[in-house]
Protein backbone atom coordinates (compact mmCIF):
# COMPACT_ATOMS: atom_id res chain seq x y z
CA UNK A 1 0.00 0.00 0.00
CA UNK A 2 1.50 3.40 -1.10
CA UNK A 3 2.00 6.01 1.59
CA UNK A 4 1.82 6.30 5.35
CA UNK A 5 -1.77 4.74 6.69
CA UNK A 6 -3.88 7.39 8.17
CA UNK A 7 -4.19 8.19 12.11
CA UNK A 8 -6.90 5.89 13.51
CA UNK A 9 -8.42 4.52 16.69
CA UNK A 10 -7.06 0.89 17.86
CA UNK A 11 -8.81 -1.85 16.46
CA UNK A 12 -9.57 -4.31 19.09
CA UNK A 13 -7.27 -7.58 19.59
CA UNK A 14 -10.52 -9.87 18.75
CA UNK A 15 -10.91 -7.91 15.76
CA UNK A 16 -14.67 -7.02 16.61
CA UNK A 17 -16.74 -4.67 14.21
CA UNK A 18 -18.84 -1.94 15.13
CA UNK A 19 -22.37 -3.54 15.21
CA UNK A 20 -23.45 -0.84 12.26
CA UNK A 21 -20.85 -2.51 9.99
CA UNK A 22 -22.37 -6.01 10.38
CA UNK A 23 -25.72 -4.87 10.17
CA UNK A 24 -24.52 -4.09 6.47
CA UNK A 25 -22.54 -6.87 5.55
CA UNK A 26 -24.13 -8.40 2.32
CA UNK A 27 -25.91 -5.04 0.99
CA UNK A 28 -22.92 -4.44 -1.54
CA UNK A 29 -20.72 -7.44 -3.46
CA UNK A 30 -17.54 -8.42 -1.18
CA UNK A 31 -14.23 -9.17 -1.83
CA UNK A 32 -10.81 -10.59 -0.71
CA UNK A 33 -7.72 -8.55 -1.40
CA UNK A 34 -4.46 -10.24 -0.62
CA UNK A 35 -1.15 -8.16 -0.47
CA UNK A 36 1.81 -10.44 -1.02
CA UNK A 37 4.34 -7.68 0.10
CA UNK A 38 7.90 -9.15 -1.40
CA UNK A 39 9.74 -8.12 -4.58
CA UNK A 40 13.21 -9.80 -6.22
CA UNK A 41 14.30 -5.95 -6.37
CA UNK A 42 12.76 -2.12 -5.57
CA UNK A 43 11.61 -0.43 -8.18
CA UNK A 44 12.88 3.43 -8.01
CA UNK A 45 9.50 4.71 -8.71
CA UNK A 46 7.94 2.25 -5.84
CA UNK A 47 6.73 3.37 -2.65
CA UNK A 48 4.37 0.08 -1.85
CA UNK A 49 4.48 -1.14 1.05
CA UNK A 50 7.03 -4.19 -0.34
CA UNK A 51 10.09 -5.49 0.69
CA UNK A 52 13.41 -7.52 -0.96
CA UNK A 53 14.75 -10.31 0.53
CA UNK A 54 17.74 -8.62 2.21
CA UNK A 55 15.09 -5.69 3.37
CA UNK A 56 12.47 -8.67 5.61
CA UNK A 57 15.18 -9.03 8.24
CA UNK A 58 14.03 -12.12 11.32
CA UNK A 59 10.88 -13.23 11.59
CA UNK A 60 9.32 -13.24 8.32
CA UNK A 61 9.79 -15.08 4.97
CA UNK A 62 8.47 -16.24 1.87
CA UNK A 63 8.48 -19.53 3.25
CA UNK A 64 6.11 -19.08 5.89
CA UNK A 65 3.76 -16.33 4.11
CA UNK A 66 1.40 -18.29 2.61
CA UNK A 67 0.81 -19.83 6.30
CA UNK A 68 0.02 -16.84 7.78
CA UNK A 69 -1.99 -15.37 5.42
CA UNK A 70 -4.72 -18.30 5.65
CA UNK A 71 -4.54 -17.60 9.32
CA UNK A 72 -5.85 -14.12 8.57
CA UNK A 73 -8.46 -15.83 6.57
CA UNK A 74 -9.52 -18.14 8.59
CA UNK A 75 -9.56 -14.87 11.26
CA UNK A 76 -11.19 -12.89 8.61
CA UNK A 77 -13.99 -15.51 8.65
CA UNK A 78 -14.63 -15.68 12.51
CA UNK A 79 -14.92 -11.94 13.04
CA UNK A 80 -17.71 -11.23 9.91
CA UNK A 81 -19.40 -14.68 11.13
CA UNK A 82 -22.64 -15.93 9.58
CA UNK A 83 -23.44 -13.39 7.40
CA UNK A 84 -20.80 -13.34 5.60
CA UNK A 85 -21.35 -13.57 1.84
CA UNK A 86 -19.22 -15.36 -0.51
CA UNK A 87 -16.70 -14.03 -2.19
CA UNK A 88 -17.15 -12.23 -5.70
CA UNK A 89 -13.93 -11.26 -6.05
CA UNK A 90 -10.29 -12.22 -5.36
CA UNK A 91 -6.97 -10.06 -5.93
CA UNK A 92 -3.55 -11.23 -4.97
CA UNK A 93 -1.24 -7.71 -5.27
CA UNK A 94 2.08 -6.70 -4.41
CA UNK A 95 4.93 -6.57 -4.73
CA UNK A 96 4.86 -9.70 -6.78
CA UNK A 97 2.26 -12.03 -5.90
CA UNK A 98 4.15 -14.64 -8.15
CA UNK A 99 7.37 -14.77 -6.13
CA UNK A 100 5.49 -17.06 -4.34
CA UNK A 101 5.25 -20.09 -6.05
CA UNK A 102 1.93 -21.36 -7.65
CA UNK A 103 1.09 -23.67 -4.83
CA UNK A 104 1.23 -21.31 -2.23
CA UNK A 105 -1.00 -19.02 -4.20
CA UNK A 106 -3.19 -21.87 -4.68
CA UNK A 107 -3.39 -23.11 -0.95
CA UNK A 108 -4.53 -19.02 -0.02
CA UNK A 109 -6.80 -18.96 -2.41
CA UNK A 110 -8.05 -22.73 -1.11
CA UNK A 111 -8.46 -21.06 2.12
CA UNK A 112 -10.60 -18.61 1.21
CA UNK A 113 -12.96 -20.71 -0.69
CA UNK A 114 -13.30 -23.17 2.40
CA UNK A 115 -14.18 -19.93 4.53
CA UNK A 116 -16.59 -17.74 2.89
CA UNK A 117 -16.80 -20.19 -0.41
CA UNK A 118 -16.53 -18.29 -4.02
CA UNK A 119 -19.54 -17.21 -5.60
CA UNK A 120 -20.54 -18.56 -9.01
CA UNK A 121 -18.93 -16.89 -11.48
CA UNK A 122 -15.89 -15.42 -8.89
CA UNK A 123 -13.27 -13.55 -10.65
CA UNK A 124 -9.59 -14.35 -9.24
CA UNK A 125 -6.45 -12.10 -10.08
CA UNK A 126 -2.95 -12.20 -9.45
CA UNK A 127 -0.41 -9.44 -10.73
CA UNK A 128 2.70 -10.92 -12.35
CA UNK A 129 5.74 -9.25 -12.79
CA UNK A 130 6.50 -11.20 -16.93
CA UNK A 131 10.04 -12.33 -15.04
CA UNK A 132 8.13 -14.20 -12.44
CA UNK A 133 5.80 -16.03 -14.53
CA UNK A 134 6.54 -18.81 -17.62
CA UNK A 135 4.12 -21.67 -19.27
CA UNK A 136 4.24 -23.60 -16.45
CA UNK A 137 3.47 -21.32 -13.54
CA UNK A 138 0.89 -20.21 -15.48
CA UNK A 139 -0.83 -23.45 -16.12
CA UNK A 140 -0.63 -24.22 -12.20
CA UNK A 141 -2.25 -21.27 -11.64
CA UNK A 142 -5.12 -21.56 -13.73
CA UNK A 143 -5.59 -25.07 -12.76
CA UNK A 144 -5.36 -23.56 -9.19
CA UNK A 145 -8.69 -21.37 -9.79
CA UNK A 146 -7.12 -18.18 -10.93
CA UNK A 147 -9.15 -16.58 -14.23
CA UNK A 148 -7.44 -13.00 -14.63
CA UNK A 149 -3.50 -11.93 -14.94
CA UNK A 150 -2.50 -8.34 -14.96
CA UNK A 151 0.95 -8.28 -15.60
CA UNK A 152 3.54 -4.92 -15.60
CA UNK A 153 4.64 -4.40 -18.77
CA UNK A 154 5.03 -0.79 -18.39
CA UNK A 155 6.90 0.24 -21.02
CA UNK A 156 8.71 -1.58 -24.32
CA UNK A 157 11.07 0.87 -24.40
CA UNK A 158 14.61 -0.64 -22.86
CA UNK A 159 15.85 3.01 -21.89
CA UNK A 160 12.66 3.31 -20.12
CA UNK A 161 12.65 0.31 -18.37
CA UNK A 162 16.01 1.11 -17.16
CA UNK A 163 14.92 4.48 -15.84
CA UNK A 164 12.15 2.48 -13.99
CA UNK A 165 14.20 -0.07 -12.63
CA UNK A 166 12.59 -2.91 -14.27
CA UNK A 167 13.83 -5.76 -14.83
CA UNK A 168 11.80 -7.74 -17.25
CA UNK A 169 13.37 -7.63 -21.08
CA UNK A 170 11.75 -6.17 -23.84
CA UNK A 171 8.77 -8.82 -25.43
CA UNK A 172 8.46 -10.81 -22.58
CA UNK A 173 5.20 -9.54 -21.05
CA UNK A 174 3.76 -10.09 -24.74
CA UNK A 175 4.91 -14.06 -24.52
CA UNK A 176 3.67 -13.64 -20.71
CA UNK A 177 0.55 -12.93 -22.46
CA UNK A 178 0.34 -15.04 -24.98
CA UNK A 179 1.09 -17.96 -22.90
CA UNK A 180 -1.66 -17.04 -20.03
CA UNK A 181 -4.44 -17.56 -23.13
CA UNK A 182 -2.83 -20.58 -23.65
CA UNK A 183 -3.61 -21.54 -20.36
CA UNK A 184 -6.92 -20.42 -20.56
CA UNK A 185 -7.02 -17.55 -18.43
CA UNK A 186 -10.25 -15.84 -19.13
CA UNK A 187 -9.15 -12.43 -18.86
CA UNK A 188 -5.45 -11.15 -19.53
CA UNK A 189 -4.26 -6.96 -18.39
CA UNK A 190 -1.38 -5.12 -19.30
CA UNK A 191 -0.02 -2.12 -16.94
CA UNK A 192 1.82 0.44 -18.50
CA UNK A 193 2.97 3.62 -17.09
CA UNK A 194 3.79 6.54 -19.29
CA UNK A 195 5.88 10.17 -18.48
CA UNK A 196 8.89 8.57 -17.30
CA UNK A 197 12.14 10.47 -17.77
CA UNK A 198 13.54 9.99 -20.85
CA UNK A 199 10.77 8.71 -22.75
CA UNK A 200 9.77 10.33 -26.21
CA UNK A 201 6.62 10.13 -28.52
CA UNK A 202 7.63 7.46 -30.08
CA UNK A 203 8.80 5.44 -27.19
CA UNK A 204 5.00 5.60 -25.82
CA UNK A 205 3.24 4.93 -28.80
CA UNK A 206 5.10 1.89 -29.51
CA UNK A 207 4.46 1.00 -25.95
CA UNK A 208 0.76 1.00 -26.51
CA UNK A 209 0.72 -0.61 -29.84
CA UNK A 210 2.84 -3.95 -28.42
CA UNK A 211 0.39 -4.17 -25.85
CA UNK A 212 -2.69 -3.74 -27.76
CA UNK A 213 -0.66 -6.27 -30.30
CA UNK A 214 -0.33 -9.03 -27.32
CA UNK A 215 -4.35 -9.29 -27.43
CA UNK A 216 -5.00 -8.38 -23.85
CA UNK A 217 -8.59 -7.74 -22.81
CA UNK A 218 -7.82 -4.93 -20.41
CA UNK A 219 -5.06 -2.35 -20.41
CA UNK A 220 -4.04 0.04 -17.74
CA UNK A 221 -1.96 3.10 -18.32
CA UNK A 222 -1.08 5.36 -15.77
CA UNK A 223 1.11 8.61 -15.56
CA UNK A 224 3.79 8.24 -13.23
CA UNK A 225 3.61 9.69 -9.66
CA UNK A 226 7.67 10.65 -8.49
CA UNK A 227 6.97 9.76 -4.74
CA UNK A 228 8.77 11.08 -1.92
CA UNK A 229 11.59 9.28 -0.52
CA UNK A 230 11.88 6.90 -3.28
CA UNK A 231 15.19 6.71 -5.38
CA UNK A 232 13.75 8.28 -8.43
CA UNK A 233 12.78 11.65 -6.75
CA UNK A 234 16.49 11.60 -4.98
CA UNK A 235 17.67 11.49 -9.01
CA UNK A 236 15.21 13.99 -10.03
CA UNK A 237 16.23 16.35 -6.93
CA UNK A 238 19.59 15.93 -7.88
CA UNK A 239 19.18 16.67 -11.46
CA UNK A 240 20.05 13.13 -13.05
CA UNK A 241 16.46 12.80 -14.32
CA UNK A 242 13.96 15.67 -15.62
CA UNK A 243 10.45 15.64 -13.78
CA UNK A 244 7.46 14.74 -15.46
CA UNK A 245 5.81 17.41 -17.86
CA UNK A 246 2.35 17.86 -17.20
CA UNK A 247 1.67 18.67 -20.89
CA UNK A 248 3.53 15.83 -22.01
CA UNK A 249 1.16 13.64 -19.47
CA UNK A 250 -1.65 15.27 -21.38
CA UNK A 251 -0.54 14.47 -24.40
CA UNK A 252 0.05 11.01 -23.63
CA UNK A 253 -2.82 9.89 -22.27
CA UNK A 254 -4.62 11.17 -24.60
CA UNK A 255 -2.24 9.49 -27.32
CA UNK A 256 -3.14 6.14 -25.69
CA UNK A 257 -7.02 6.89 -25.01
CA UNK A 258 -6.86 7.16 -29.61
CA UNK A 259 -4.82 4.24 -30.22
CA UNK A 260 -6.64 1.74 -26.97
CA UNK A 261 -10.14 2.94 -28.54
CA UNK A 262 -9.27 2.06 -32.26
CA UNK A 263 -8.17 -1.20 -31.39
CA UNK A 264 -11.56 -1.72 -29.47
CA UNK A 265 -10.78 -1.15 -26.11
CA UNK A 266 -13.02 1.29 -24.08
CA UNK A 267 -12.31 3.41 -21.17
CA UNK A 268 -14.54 2.61 -18.17
CA UNK A 269 -12.26 4.61 -15.47
CA UNK A 270 -9.85 6.89 -16.45
CA UNK A 271 -6.71 4.93 -16.34
CA UNK A 272 -8.48 1.56 -17.65
CA UNK A 273 -9.52 0.56 -20.56
CA UNK A 274 -11.05 -2.48 -21.49
CA UNK A 275 -12.93 -4.58 -24.29
CA UNK A 276 -16.59 -4.31 -23.02
CA UNK A 277 -18.03 -4.50 -19.31
CA UNK A 278 -17.06 -8.58 -18.84
CA UNK A 279 -13.64 -7.32 -19.50
CA UNK A 280 -13.60 -4.71 -16.78
CA UNK A 281 -11.71 -5.50 -13.31
CA UNK A 282 -14.35 -6.85 -11.06
CA UNK A 283 -12.41 -6.30 -8.09
CA UNK A 284 -11.35 -3.02 -8.51
CA UNK A 285 -14.71 -1.96 -9.77
CA UNK A 286 -15.90 -3.40 -5.89
CA UNK A 287 -13.54 -0.94 -4.47
CA UNK A 288 -14.29 2.25 -6.82
CA UNK A 289 -18.52 1.80 -6.44
CA UNK A 290 -18.04 1.28 -2.38
CA UNK A 291 -18.07 -2.93 -2.11
CA UNK A 292 -16.61 -4.39 0.90
CA UNK A 293 -13.46 -6.10 1.35
CA UNK A 294 -11.20 -7.85 3.41
CA UNK A 295 -7.67 -7.20 3.23
CA UNK A 296 -5.27 -9.43 3.73
CA UNK A 297 -1.42 -9.45 4.81
CA UNK A 298 1.08 -6.38 6.00
CA UNK A 299 -0.17 -3.10 5.47
CA UNK A 300 -3.63 -4.16 3.51
CA UNK A 301 -6.66 -2.17 4.09
CA UNK A 302 -10.12 -3.56 4.31
CA UNK A 303 -13.61 -2.16 4.31
CA UNK A 304 -16.21 -3.46 5.49
CA UNK A 305 -19.93 -1.29 5.82
CA UNK A 306 -18.27 1.84 6.71
CA UNK A 307 -15.62 0.95 8.54
CA UNK A 308 -11.88 0.86 7.52
CA UNK A 309 -9.15 -0.62 8.73
CA UNK A 310 -5.19 -1.35 7.78
CA UNK A 311 -2.73 -3.76 8.87
CA UNK A 312 0.43 -3.34 10.87
CA UNK A 313 3.04 -3.05 7.58
CA UNK A 314 6.04 -5.05 8.29
CA UNK A 315 5.76 -8.68 7.29
CA UNK A 316 7.09 -9.86 10.72
CA UNK A 317 5.40 -7.73 12.80
CA UNK A 318 2.45 -8.89 10.56
CA UNK A 319 2.94 -13.06 11.07
CA UNK A 320 3.57 -12.53 14.99
CA UNK A 321 -0.01 -11.35 15.58
CA UNK A 322 -1.93 -13.84 12.95
CA UNK A 323 0.20 -16.65 14.18
CA UNK A 324 -0.71 -15.51 17.97
CA UNK A 325 -4.84 -15.25 16.90
CA UNK A 326 -5.04 -11.76 17.30
CA UNK A 327 -6.47 -8.77 14.85
CA UNK A 328 -3.31 -7.70 12.67
CA UNK A 329 -5.49 -4.26 12.36
CA UNK A 330 -2.59 -1.25 13.57
CA UNK A 331 -5.81 0.90 13.05
CA UNK A 332 -9.16 2.15 11.93
CA UNK A 333 -11.90 4.51 11.07
CA UNK A 334 -15.63 4.42 10.92
CA UNK A 335 -16.45 6.80 8.51
CA UNK A 336 -19.55 9.16 9.05
CA UNK A 337 -22.22 9.09 6.29
CA UNK A 338 -20.80 12.56 4.87
CA UNK A 339 -17.38 10.65 4.40
CA UNK A 340 -18.60 7.77 2.43
CA UNK A 341 -20.89 10.38 0.41
CA UNK A 342 -17.70 12.33 -0.25
CA UNK A 343 -15.74 9.10 -1.12
CA UNK A 344 -18.42 7.99 -3.58
CA UNK A 345 -18.40 11.24 -5.28
CA UNK A 346 -14.42 11.24 -5.99
CA UNK A 347 -14.60 7.35 -6.91
CA UNK A 348 -17.61 7.47 -9.11
CA UNK A 349 -16.93 10.36 -11.02
CA UNK A 350 -13.75 8.70 -12.17
CA UNK A 351 -15.95 5.92 -14.06
CA UNK A 352 -17.12 6.27 -17.46
CA UNK A 353 -20.82 5.40 -15.75
CA UNK A 354 -20.40 8.42 -13.73
CA UNK A 355 -21.72 10.44 -10.60
CA UNK A 356 -24.62 10.23 -9.88
CA UNK A 357 -26.02 14.10 -9.32
CA UNK A 358 -28.52 13.30 -6.40
CA UNK A 359 -24.56 12.57 -4.48
CA UNK A 360 -24.09 16.48 -5.20
CA UNK A 361 -25.24 19.21 -2.52
CA UNK A 362 -26.21 22.36 -3.59
CA UNK A 363 -22.26 23.63 -4.34
CA UNK A 364 -22.10 20.18 -6.19
CA UNK A 365 -24.51 20.58 -8.68
CA UNK A 366 -23.50 24.63 -8.96
CA UNK A 367 -19.65 22.80 -10.46
CA UNK A 368 -21.64 19.98 -12.60
CA UNK A 369 -23.34 22.91 -14.40
CA UNK A 370 -20.24 24.50 -14.77
CA UNK A 371 -18.13 21.17 -15.46
CA UNK A 372 -20.87 21.57 -18.37
CA UNK A 373 -20.59 24.21 -19.43
CA UNK A 374 -16.99 24.08 -19.88
CA UNK A 375 -16.96 20.85 -21.59
CA UNK A 376 -15.64 18.82 -18.98
CA UNK A 377 -19.18 16.76 -18.16
CA UNK A 378 -21.41 15.45 -20.48
CA UNK A 379 -24.16 17.53 -21.18
CA UNK A 380 -26.40 14.38 -22.40
CA UNK A 381 -25.39 12.34 -18.89
CA UNK A 382 -25.79 15.24 -16.80
CA UNK A 383 -29.72 16.12 -17.93
CA UNK A 384 -30.17 11.96 -17.51
CA UNK A 385 -28.68 12.72 -14.43
CA UNK A 386 -25.12 11.71 -13.93
CA UNK A 387 -21.97 13.75 -14.13
CA UNK A 388 -19.92 12.10 -16.52
CA UNK A 389 -16.43 13.32 -17.66
CA UNK A 390 -15.36 14.29 -21.34
CA UNK A 391 -12.41 13.37 -22.56
CA UNK A 392 -10.97 16.75 -22.03
CA UNK A 393 -12.43 16.48 -18.10
CA UNK A 394 -10.82 13.33 -17.45
CA UNK A 395 -7.34 15.56 -18.05
CA UNK A 396 -8.65 17.47 -15.84
CA UNK A 397 -10.27 15.16 -12.99
CA UNK A 398 -8.93 16.04 -9.99
CA UNK A 399 -9.68 19.49 -10.12
CA UNK A 400 -13.39 18.77 -11.64
CA UNK A 401 -14.05 16.01 -8.88
CA UNK A 402 -12.77 18.64 -6.01
CA UNK A 403 -15.40 21.29 -7.31
CA UNK A 404 -17.82 18.15 -7.09
CA UNK A 405 -17.19 17.49 -2.94
CA UNK A 406 -16.76 20.91 -1.92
Amino acid sequence: MPGAPPDGEPVPADGLLPPAALDRLGASPFGIYVHVPFCATRCGYCDFNTYTATELGPGATRQSYAGAAIAEVAFARKVLGPAAPAVRTVFFGGGTPTLLPPADLAAILRAIGSEFGLAPGAEVTTEANPESVDERSLAQLRAAGFTRISLGMQSSASHVLGVLDRAHSPGRPQRCAAWARSAGFDHVSLDLIYGTPGESTADWERSVGDAVAAGPDHISAYALIVEDGTRLAARIRRGELAAPDDDELADRYLAADDLLGAAGLSWYEISNWSAGPGAACAHNLLYWTGGDWWGVGPGAHSHVGGTRWWNVRHPAAYAQRVVAGVSPGQAREVLTDEQRRTERIMLTTRLAAGCDVRELGEPGLAAARAAVHDGLADAAAFNCGRVVLTRRGRLLADAVIGDLTD
